[in-house]
């Protein structure tokens, strides 16, 4: 049985209002780097950039973060060099945000080099959080039971959140 928690439409709300939040919290900055988790987080990432690129002169760099999330201490990879995110300001995207530890050991790697500025995004938060970590920028807060499974499904003209 699934729940519909977010409608396409409601996705694109919420999308384009973390675009106007995360402009206002890096508007002095010139270039910023949204790094998505990859699969769902970069697609996530890729929407929340074309936003910021049509409400905003900053330039955006996209990077697409692998993570074992199954084992999370694997190596992690990105799709640009680390060179290119040194010394810039950069928000870590995921689609879903429950037990943290996926965004944590994110977090983690990108400490590695310094930034500017950093701040983490997500559709959804499930406030279920086994890690201190928190999205700076959500879509929907959700409490929900350990039990429910909470899916994102991003398709052309039909991208929908539902609890199951």
């Amino acid at each position: 049985m699934q729940n519909i928690i977010l409608t396409h439409q409601e996705i694109q709300h919420k999308i384009r209002r973390i675009g106007y939040q995360i402009f206002e919290t890096f508007v002095d900055e010139k270039e910023i780097i949204i790094a998505g988790i990859s699969k769902s987080g970069y697609i996530l990432a890729e929407k929340i950039a074309a936003e910021l690129k049509k409400i905003s002169d900053l330039n955006v760099i996209l990077c697409e973060v692998h993570i074992n999330k199954q084992n999370p201490q694997d190596e992690i990879t990105t799709s640009i060099s680390s060179d290119e995110y040194q010394n810039k300001a950069l928000i870590l995207v995921d689609d879903v945000l429950s037990s943290g530890t996926t965004l944590i050991y994110g977090v983690k790697h990108f400490l590695e080099v310094p930034l500017t500025k950093f701040k983490t995004a997500v559709l959804v938060d499930r406030n279920h959080k086994k890690y201190p970590v928190k999205a700076d920028f959500k879509g929907i807060s959700l409490s929900t039971s350990l039990q429910e499974h909470i899916q994102v499904v991003f398709e052309e003209n039909n991208s929908y959140v539902y609890l199951s």
